[in-house]
């Protein structure tokens, strides 16, 4: 052999010697892929008997909670709302919904039980950003000079008898405490907002002396958060609604318990021997909760760490980001996606749990959409089949842990309420409102919540549970708890 030859020899070998160095590499790469994934489904499991315990500790919670202030994560908020619709409501009520940057107006036309709600119309209005940071008097004037002008354009055969005012829900989605069905004392802002003067006030009664001024005839009759309205407006139609569970953003449930079951309420006990409690769920903490240490890096990194942990692990703020952790640390501990780690994937919060979503239901053989959503989101290009396989692995982990744990809750409010099994004798239908765009848009979240709610239930159980869809509760339900708790109750309508 001569010497080119026996260097040429050699450097096939280096070469063949590099190659099975970087498959082996590889492969040992791909393994610790393999190995993370399996981890983290591990730490996620949901299996039916921890979620039997889950439910438990929520209804122990929910004793707790009902029992005295203080004693329990869940606030257990008493709604002061002891009259939910019943179907019959008729006439014209309004709504006003202040939640963040923008509000929406609404006048609601209800026709009763023959024609249910006839007519909603609404507009929706900017605040100007320097209203948020302003005064309680400029903020408040400024929404009741809006209201008036939505109430102006209507046609006189709206008008009110003489001797009657209109009556309006106000949804109010920052944290009150609630003093009676049109009462409650802002306990601080959020949202960009920040008014110190109204901070420990009265807001129903800053938005009163607002329209007031304006000589805007119209009385506050309820005050309420948008997890009690979607009980409301999906009880208007259905009275067998005994919860309302929003699954969006974030996440919240409300629910009907006997008056007689509160031992913290002090006042007289209503009529209807009800009341609807505001259970706050978001800030849920149980030692049987999946908490993996992704779900630990996003709490710590939070505004509000050591707070509304169940509604980290489910609401859809955060399902996204915690599959965009757990691919960063496959990026970072196994070359997931090469030799860098993209630089977009340590953004918190760039991957959305709507594009989440979207790659969960990805149906095409070459997971096109998950391909292209891993590109034009984190600037990750050329993925292979089974990088993106692993992907969608990963949005079905966190998805069915939070849709189980969902479901794991509600079965924790039936148990308060008993209606988790079904006694000899009784026929009981219960029905559960959720609203909400993860409930609504995210199909695998649903059907698994649903599909999970029927496991952790008895078969007799089972079929006396429905989850029905309740839009828009901070509207219309609002509306609809202005006229059950109206001043002209049993007044025919002319």
């Amino acid at each position: 052999m001569g010497k080119a030859e026996v260097v040429s020899a050699a450097a096939v070998c280096a070469a063949a010697v590099l190659v099975v160095r970087h498959l082996m590499k590889n492969s040992g790469k791909w393994g610790q892929v393999l190995r993370i994934v399996k981890e983290f489904d591990k730490q996620c499991g949901t299996p039916i008997e921890k979620l039997r315990q889950i439910g438990d500790a929520m209804e122990v919670e929910m004793h707790a909670g009902l029992a005295s202030e203080g004693a329990s994560k869940l606030k257990m908020l008493i709604s002061f709302v002891d009259n939910l619709p019943t179907g019959d409501e008729k006439g014209l009520f309004y709504a006003l919904d202040l939640g963040g940057t923008n509000f929406r107006a609404l006048r609601v036309h209800l026709g009763g039980k023959e024609k249910g709600v006839v007519n909603i119309e609404s507009e929706e209005v900017s605040i100007p950003p320097h209203l948020m940071t302003s005064s309680s008097n400029e903020l408040f004037d400024f929404i009741a000079t809006s209201l008036a002008k939505f109430i102006c354009s209507e046609p006189e055969e709206f008008h009110p008898p003489p001797g009657r005012r209109r009556e309006l829900g106000f949804t109010f989605s920052f944290p009150v405490n609630q003093t009676s069905i049109a009462s409650g004392t802002l306990l601080k802002w959020t949202k960009g907002f920040h008014i110190d003067d109204v901070v420990g006030e009265d807001v129903v009664k800053a938005l009163t002396k607002s329209m007031e001024k304006i000589g805007l005839d119209m009385r506050v009759a309820a005050l309420i958060n948008d997890t009690v309205g979607t009980l409301a407006r999906a009880r208007f139609s259905d009275q067998d609604v005994i919860a309302g569970v929003i699954l969006g953003t974030g996440t919240n449930a409300a629910y009907v318990e006997r008056a007689q079951a509160i031992p913290k309420w002090q006042g007289h006990l209503p009529k209807s021997g009800e009341m609807v409690i505001n259970m706050e769920w978001g800030n849920f903490r149980s030692s049987y909760l999946p908490v993996t240490e992704y779900d630990h890096a996003l709490d710590l990194e939070s505004l509000n760490r050591g707070e509304q942990m169940f509604e980290k692990i489910i609401s859809g703020m955060y399902l996204g980001d915690i599959v965009r952790r757990v691919l960063l640390k496959l990026a970072e501990e196994a070359d997931f996606f090469g030799d860098t780690v993209p630089t977009k994937l340590r953004i918190p919060f760039i991957l959305r749990t709507p594009d989440m979503s979207a790659m969960h239901h990805d149906t095409s053989s070459d997971l096109k959409v998950v391909g292209n959503k891993l590109r034009d989101i984190l600037e990750i290009y050329n993925t292979s089949l089974k990088v993106r396989k692993i992907v969608v692995e990963l949005c079905d982990i966190v998805a069915t842990r939070g849709a189980r744990l969902a479901a794991a809750g509600i079965l924790g409010i039936l148990k308060k309420i008993g209606r988790d099994t079904v006694k000899v004798g009784e026929k009981q239908r219960s029905a559960i409102a959720l609203d909400g765009g993860l409930f609504e848009h995210y199909t695998k979240f649903r059907t698994c919540l649903e599909s999970t709610l029927k496991e952790l239930l008895e078969d007799d159980a089972a079929e006396t549970i429905c989850i029905r869809q309740s839009n828009d509760g901070s509207g219309i339900g609002a509306a609809l708890l202005a006229a059950s708790h109206s001043n002209y109750l049993g007044v025919e309508e002319s």
